[in-house]
């Protein structure tokens, strides 16, 4: 027999170790992952109407270029200069200032809604109730009160998918390590540490005082905050991994660095209790050294996640599996860690070894594959990566940590708290 370490033999052993599904030794109970689909569902491309054409509605006017399952049908703004701007790069779109003519359109199927956060409700609900599908960024409102109406309006929507921009739930890597989670690899997860971090004010400059007004949104009395806005995205991370929701949140936070008269913090704190498990979540503006990371300590294993790359670093105590001794090692903060390689199943089926021969990345950013979801889900009528109740617990969750970072104060949850079809309570 050749000696095994050779290429061909590192295949053969990941093959018949784990079937055509991949990496995981069926002797701890495990299978590896299945990536998100990527093949485009059958029938002809979603027509989308985007409303909201800022910075980030921009990013998705990109996504959904790459999206071979969707086309931008039309777009909307009620700034002029946005609306021009992105009308010049899709002049086959039609473009509107007034958001009810995309709702109002019968070649509108799907409704993208990238507007600031305390915009939502109304067209949220308008949309669904003229028959639309409907992707609503997060947080889903920047107040819990309309959170619900559009959970509720989403849930009763019979025959229309919904689905909350949570594109974490569509991120090929995600998914791929979540099925490692779920094996218990980790052992019992202890502690997380996530943190986000970039050198930016948030402020942005404006011809008039009212455009200057309505573009700094975020920095406004009754934002989501810093936490809200994108604190959720980590927030939902650890309760998908501990399929838990938070049971009580503690905050702070302080403006730091950008002492321009703005009242919401520009750097936050916050632990959060799942339980026994104890998280911790650290966000600035005032510095983008080390970007945006979770990490998850188990007593068996630890994972270091990024959005595009992950390392599983394994406990000197916990079980050899097998598969790790040829898998891709990397330095990850003085340890060595096991890469983690969100496409490794098609790799294998095409004869390459994962993390050698192949990308690292995951081929598709989050974002398109977040579209390719809902569009799948629209034409083959399953349930979205976020329907309702997840974007309604996630939003809850942020709001709630928002409201303990400006009080300075911890705040106990319920399971009820997050359970939008429950009568808000006095």
């Amino acid at each position: 027999m050749p000696p095994l370490d050779t290429a061909f033999n590192r295949r053969h052993f990941l093959r018949t170790a784990t079937g055509s599904l991949g990496l995981l030794l069926s002797q701890r109970g495990l299978s590896a992952a299945q990536t998100p689909a990527t093949d485009p569902p059958a029938g002809p491309p979603l027509n989308v109407g985007v409303i909201g054409l800022g910075a980030w509605g921009r990013e998705i006017l990109a996504a959904l270029g790459r999206s071979p399952s969707a086309r931008v049908a039309a777009i909307c703004d009620s700034y002029q200069p946005f609306l021009k701007r992105a009308a010049a790069t899709l002049p086959k779109s039609s473009a509107a200032a007034d958001w009810r003519r995309l709702i109002e359109s019968p070649d509108v199927e799907a409704i993208v809604v990238a507007t600031p956060t305390h915009m939502h409700r109304e067209i949220v609900l308008a949309a669904l109730q003229a028959g639309k599908h409907v992707y609503c960024e997060a947080p889903l409102a920047a107040s819990i009160e309309d959170a619900r109406a559009i959970a509720r309006a989403a849930a009763a929507a019979s025959g229309l998918v919904f689905q909350g921009g949570l594109q974490g739930r569509s991120n090929a890597l995600y998914v791929h390590v979540h099925e490692f989670v779920k094996s218990n690899v980790l052992g019992n997860v202890a502690l997380i540490n996530a943190q986000w971090g970039r050198k930016d004010s948030w402020r942005r400059a404006a011809p008039t005082p009212e455009r200057e007004a309505a573009i700094n949104w975020r920095l406004a009395p009754g934002s989501a905050g810093l936490i809200g806005e994108v604190g959720i995205h980590q927030l939902d991370f650890m309760s998908l991994y501990l399929e838990r929701r938070p049971t009580a949140i503690a905050g702070m936070g302080a403006i730091a660095t950008w002492r321009d008269g703005r009242k919401t913090p520009d750097t936050v704190i916050a632990l959060v209790e799942f339980g026994a498990v104890r998280a911790t979540f650290r966000a600035t503006l005032a510095s983008s050294f080390g970007g945006a990371y979770t990490v998850f300590q188990g007593s068996d294993g630890s994972l270091l996640m990024k959005e595009n790359r992950g390392w599983m670093i394994k406990e000197a105590d916990s079980e050899l599996l097998g598969w790790e001794v040829y898998a891709r090692k990397e330095s990850v903060h003085d340890e060595t860690g096991i890469a983690m390689v969100a496409d490794a199943t098609k790799l294998l089926e095409a004869g390459k070894e994962p993390g050698t021969e192949g990308p690292l990345e995951p081929e598709q950013p989050p974002l398109v594959l977040a579209f390719e979801s809902f569009a799948r889900s629209i034409r083959q009528k399953t349930p979205s990566a976020c329907g309702p109740a997840d974007a309604y617990a996630a939003t809850v969750a942020a709001l709630k940590a928002n409201e303990a970072v400006l009080a300075n104060s911890r705040i106990e949850l319920r399971p009820s708290d997050f359970a939008y079809d429950l009568e808000a309570k006095s």
